[in-house]
């Protein structure tokens, strides 16, 4: 029996591609394992007609909330597909509910974090989720660079006349005047002076290493050091 005031929350949605009667039997099984543990303190969440694809939805917004507020002590559903769009979602969700003291439990998966291989299972998605996302922002960046290899554009394109600007620069004149002559914004002159000192300070760290190296050269072999530095 419920030895808690909060309620136990019963979880159930389908899509509109869903046969009729999707609904219904979700609600039985979930009606029936609240007679079977005897819980009678229980309230259904339900989303109909709402894709799984869709990580906001009127009900289960409004059950998060209620987790979020204390008033429940564990969200049953029928299935992890019926939660979660994605390992991602499922973990940020479990991750709210294990904050909050609400225990989570999947019928169709047989897990309940509640048990000590409920919390293994959770452990598990969690280096899921991880892996998940390292994939993700290793795809983006084998995308971006293979797009870079064919010589397409990546971001916004640059307006800017840079070669102009940056001659005006070294001429001494001020940003007002140059974002002037070259028809641009004072941030865009702001910026390619940033790039400019950029790549003045990436050459002369490397010239700093070249004479470096020349001198641990010197030093290992007893070859006089070169009279003028190397540029």
């Amino acid at each position: 029996m419920e030895t808690s005031e909060k309620k136990t929350a019963l979880y159930a949605r389908v899509s509109t591609d869903q046969q009729v009667g999707g609904m219904e039997s979700q609600v039985r099984v979930l009606r029936l394992y609240c007679e079977q543990n005897g819980i009678t303190n229980f309230e259904f969440y339900s989303d109909e007609g709402i894709s799984g694809t869709k990580a906001s939805r009127p009900a289960l917004d409004r059950m998060m909330d209620d987790v979020r507020k204390g008033e429940i002590s564990c969200v049953v559903v029928y299935s992890f597909s019926r939660f979660a769009r994605s390992v991602t979602h499922m973990l940020n969700g479990m991750e709210v509910m294990k904050k909050h003291d609400c225990n989570f439990v999947s019928l169709t998966e047989k897990i309940d974090t509640n048990s000590p291989i409920g919390k293994a299972i959770f452990v598990i998605i969690s280096a899921i989720s991880q892996l998940e996302r390292d994939l993700i922002v290793e795809r983006v960046k084998n995308g971006l660079a293979n797009a870079r290899a064919k010589g397409k554009q990546i971001g916004r394109k640059k307006l800017r006349d840079s070669a102009l600007i940056r001659k005006l620069l070294k001429a001494g004149l001020t940003f007002r005047a140059i974002a002037s002559i070259s028809k641009t914004s004072h941030g865009s002159v702001w910026a390619e002076k940033k790039a400019m000192l950029l790549e003045e300070k990436m050459a002369r760290e490397k010239i700093e290493a070249e004479k470096r190296e020349i001198e641990a050269y010197t030093k290992k072999f007893d070859v006089p050091a070169p009279s003028k530095p190397v540029s």
